[in-house]
């Protein structure tokens, strides 16, 4: 099970550093570690619908006829109204929204945690060695590792079950 932590210092070892102990240290890894941590794997996990992190829910209207969006959600996939100002908007009283929620690196699968470690290590790259060659390679690495990872999660087979389809219920 990984941990932001440990996140912080499988890029800080893509760059041949040593891994932290904790993001409190007073190291300038450390504050790296505090400072990108968050926004990347936020970043990372809104860029793409991944299986893995996307949820259904079912919201009903507040007071003022609006739907406030749960918030762990860093994106929305599918919703019947509009987004606006951070609400949904639609004249029902019920809805159901597809979204990307906020997921912890203890639920990663081994594929997005390596994006992860990847995309941390640009990030950490210019501040720890300032050499642009490492930070080219670790661009490319991170491009072939993002799209790799968007290929797997895409692929792995969620089986749903066709339901209420009249051709089907006619068959049988």
């Amino acid at each position: 099970m990984l941990t932001k932590i440990d996140l912080c210092s499988m890029a800080l070892l893509k760059l041949g550093e040593k891994p932290i102990q904790s993001l409190s240290e007073d190291t300038a890894a450390a504050k790296l570690g505090r400072t990108f941590i968050d926004v990347v794997i936020d970043s990372l996990l809104a860029i793409h619908p991944w299986r893995f992190a996307s949820r259904n829910y079912e919201l009903t209207a507040n007071t003022d006829g609006v739907f406030d969006i749960p918030s762990d959600v860093l994106r929305i996939i599918k919703t019947n109204g509009q987004i606006m100002q951070g609400k949904i908007i639609s004249p029902d009283t019920k809805t159901t929204i597809t979204a990307i929620v906020r997921v912890s690196p203890e639920q990663f699968p081994s594929y997005f945690a390596s994006v992860v470690a990847t995309k941390l290590a640009m990030e950490f790259c210019m501040p720890i060695t300032s050499d642009q060659t490492v930070f080219r390679t670790l661009a490319a690495l991170y491009e072939s590792e993002l799209q790799t990872a968007k290929f797997i999660d895409s692929t792995t087979s969620i089986n749903p079950q066709i339901e209420n389809f009249s051709l089907i219920d006619i068959r049988f």
